[in-house]
């Protein structure tokens, strides 16, 4: 991988390095004492235009996966022997990934702007006319909802909610963003490997408990679905992406706030156009009395073109 220089380059631009924060080695707790002999590193002698492509991609490695965890690789067993919905195959399996990165947090607002800005592209909700909006958050109905006005309301943007995820972004609008930001979407059992941050057979990334010592754990619907929600969890709608740490692979809201798109088609075997893609996580519209769906095994789908305010995505990326 191109980052594979980290270590010379740091010997030469010490001074940008505080400001990167990749001087953060592991280290043992007696190095750099007088017990540890010195040991010379000899570099490879290079110009200064390849000192400076170095910095360059030391720079792009620190953007790319600063805000990414890397989860470790293996065999794992996802899914559960109790299903809730037995037509969502929620039917436990055994799976082996490869080591990967995961975004900790869903991508933002600001991140999606900040694309749509690079490249001008326009989301497919924007293309159709039209996407999905709870109808509880509207007084009539609307037209035109989108990225940019998840309420379809003209006159009210993202602007006071740029750290909040992006919603009404299809299939296809996650992966151009991935693959803009030189990432890719998970795949399904890489999305529920890192859920479970670890763990086994455990409803949620933190256990199986809804809310342990009476704290929320992530961004649900409270009271009764539809009629009210008390947002008893400080969040009316969706909350900033980074509200609820939710496991010890330091990831943020991987179950609750939106829906999270994933690779893999929903049926393998289906012959439709446009496929169906499997989604996880749930979302601040689910409860359990009506989508008990914000579990590490739960799984649901859309068409690749489908958006909906409660829909939103995190990117995964390959190791080399």
């Amino acid at each position: 991988m191109k980052f594979l220089w980290l270590i010379p380059l740091l010997a030469f631009a010490d001074p940008v390095v505080p400001d990167c924060g990749c001087n953060k080695a592991k280290r043992s707790p007696n190095e750099g004492s007088e017990e540890q002999p010195s040991e010379q590193v000899i570099f490879p002698k290079l110009t200064k235009k390849q000192y400076g492509e170095r910095l360059v991609d030391l720079i792009e490695h620190s953007e790319k996966f600063d805000a990414m965890s890397l989860i470790p690789g293996g065999k794992y067993v996802i899914g559960t022997r109790e299903p809730i919905f037995p037509e969502d195959r929620e039917h436990e399996r055994k799976v082996a990934i490869n080591a990967f990165y995961m975004d900790k947090y869903e991508v933002s607002n600001g991140d999606f702007r900040e694309f749509v800005e690079a490249t001008a592209y326009e989301s497919e909700a924007e293309r159709f006319g039209d996407s999905f909006v709870f109808h509880g958050f509207l007084d009539e109905e609307v037209t035109g909802a989108s990225w940019r006005h998840p309420e379809g309301d003209p006159s009210r943007g993202i602007e006071d909610r740029l750290d909040h995820p992006v919603v009404h972004v299809s299939w296809n609008d996650a992966v151009a963003y991935c693959d803009w930001a030189g990432k890719r979407l998970p795949t399904e059992a890489e999305w529920e490997v890192a859920c479970r941050g670890g763990r086994k057979q455990k409803l949620f990334p933190w256990g199986n408990k809804l809310m342990p010592n009476d704290k929320h754990y992530m961004n649900i619907w409270q009271g009764e679905f539809p009629e009210a929600d008390l947002a008893e969890d400080d969040c009316k709608g969706t909350c900033p992406v980074d509200r609820f740490p939710q496991n010890t692979f330091g990831l943020h809201s991987m179950v609750g706030n939106v829906w999270e798109w994933t690779a893999d088609r929903w049926d393998e075997e289906e012959k439709v156009s446009p496929p169906n893609r499997v989604k996880k996580g749930g979302s601040y519209l689910c409860h359990e009395s009506y989508c008990y769906r914000y579990r590490c095994a739960a799984r649901s789908q859309n068409t690749e073109d489908s958006s909906a305010g409660n829909l939103g995505f995190r990117c995964a990326a390959d190791t080399e």
